[in-house]
């Protein structure tokens, strides 16, 4: 009725009339959103499909930038003005201030959340890999070095270049730690940093980029780096930690996440003393002759899968990828990568006459 000529659109001041003469039961949040949408075009008219996205808690990018521009007209009060918040509340309001650039965004994240499913994928990855390395550790008795012992690296999980034709170690080896130092930082870093990033963006994407870390490092060894073995989830963790990083760098000025610059240091010194711990274990001389020769490359490469597809993923919040050009760009590299390094694994270790350690 209010569109006879059904072209989607009508004037914001009759969508304020139709919403205040028949009480609709609109979040307030979202009727502010929507006005806020209305006058940011040239027209100043609220759109059907825009009206059910928004009830939907759906956005386009289209969408997003519109709400931007009319970010002026909000009248409401910041997030972190909002009081009498529960425990939970709380919690979400952090998450959202420790990853979203954008106040808006953060907003949104916030009215939107849905306890639903609940960020299981990193609390069960970090779950798994404490319960292995409690098993090995009550088994062999050995709680630091582990790969120093000759049981070890007989496990079906560990990455060895001897054993490249059984796949799924390429992938497995993120259960298995060096020893409690090892499995210490990376624990921490995914729960500090990977559960947040889960309950933002997702178990699709933070499962997608912690795996594509973890399959990169294991694979850039293999290139790099062919007579080590591998074991831990740095792959998996630097890719998680460097797109987070990125993604604070390239939007320094809206984080509002509190003692931003000495966290980044910390993570950062944390970091390199992981990488640099790695690159003593792998030419200090005394280790290289009592046992295998961990690798320091998944580091690297972890990092830089999360730096160029992760900080794609993580600027991208509420947004579709499929639809982003330099996100197929970045997938196929990878895809590159990985096709690549599945032809080097098959015929370049023979060609090379490359001398591996036998496999335990």
């Amino acid at each position: 009725q209010l569109d006879p000529e059904n072209t989607g659109f009508i004037g914001v001041e009759t969508f304020a009339s139709l919403v205040h003469s028949h009480e609709l039961p609109l979040d307030p949040a979202k009727l502010d959103m929507l006005v806020a949408l209305a006058q940011g075009n040239d027209e100043g008219q609220v759109c059907y499909q825009e009206l059910v996205d928004l009830i939907s808690s759906k956005r386009s990018s289209s969408f997003k930038r519109a709400i931007a521009n009319g970010q002026r007209a909000l009248p409401r009060d910041v997030l972190l003005d909002e009081t009498g918040l529960g425990f939970y509340k709380r919690f979400v309001r952090y998450v959202a201030y420790e990853i979203l650039p954008c106040e808006m965004d953060r907003r949104w994240y916030f009215y939107q959340h849905r306890t639903c499913p609940p960020p299981v994928f990193m609390a069960a990855v970090t779950l798994t890999q404490i319960i292995v390395f409690l098993c090995y550790g009550a088994r062999l008795n050995k709680w630091v070095l582990q790969t120093y012992h000759p049981e070890y690296m007989k496990s079906p999980l560990v990455y060895h270049p001897g054993h490249r034709a059984r796949a799924w170690r390429f992938v497995t080896y993120m259960f298995m730690h060096v020893g409690l130092e090892q499995l210490g930082f990376n624990a921490l870093l995914q729960l500090m940093i990977g559960v947040p990033l889960e309950m933002v963006h997702g178990i699709l994407r933070i499962s997608f980029l912690y795996l594509a870390g973890v399959l990169a490092g294991s694979l850039t060894v293999s290139i790099t780096d062919m007579r080590a073995p591998l074991v831990g989830g740095s792959g998996g963790v630097y890719a998680l930690c460097s797109a987070h990083l990125a993604n604070v760098v390239m939007n320094w000025a809206g984080m509002r996440c509190p003692y931003k610059l000495l966290r980044m240091v910390l993570a950062l010194v944390c970091m390199s003393s992981e990488v640099g711990r790695a690159v003593w274990l792998r030419f200090s001389p005394p280790l290289p002759a009592s046992g295998p020769q961990p690798s320091f490359m998944a580091h690297l490469a972890g990092a830089i899968v999360g730096i160029s597809m992760g900080l794609t993923i993580l600027r991208s919040y509420e947004e579709s990828l499929q639809d982003q050009c330099g996100w197929w760009v970045l997938l196929l590299s990878y895809g590159t990568f990985l096709l690549f390094a599945v032809f080097w694994n098959i015929f370049a270790y023979d060609l090379l006459g490359a001398q591996i350690p036998p496999p335990p």
